[in-house]
């Protein structure tokens, strides 16, 4: 995906700090889950959360995958602290992508919780 989004135009793009829980947990994601991963967005017709293991991308379905919303460029190298924001990328693909942010990073959490959890993955507050 994350050569699919280099190549779209971007109508935005703004630096971003991502919550250190919701990181950590898509770092035990990575390696105890299949990526990609497809996560719907209840409430947001047609529109769903793809999680890799370089980016967090909204698409739009209905649109042959067309990026909405994309999370990437992770500046977590030498990160010596489990606790604190990751600074990122948040690119902009349409005019009203700011809409979905915060349902799709709600709806990540819960998922990638469940399916961890599900896994048998520890639940480990500090990964």
């Amino acid at each position: 995906m994350t050569t699919r989004i280099r190549d779209m135009p971007v109508y935005a793009a703004r630096e971003e700090q991502v919550d250190a829980t919701l990181y950590n947990l898509w770092r035990r994601a990575r390696l105890h889950l299949k990526l990609p991963m497809r996560i719907e967005l209840s409430g947001l017709k047609s529109m769903v959360l793809i999680v890799e293991h370089d980016c967090w991308v909204v698409v739009d379905e209905r649109q042959f995958d067309l990026p909405v919303l994309a999370w990437l460029d992770f500046q977590d190298s030498g990160r010596d602290s489990l606790h604190t924001t990751v600074n990122c990328t948040l690119n902009y693909y349409h005019y009203m992508a700011s809409h979905p942010r915060g349902k799709a990073l709600i709806r990540m959490r819960e998922i990638l919780e469940k399916k961890l959890a599900a896994a048998g993955s520890p639940d480990r507050r500090s990964s």
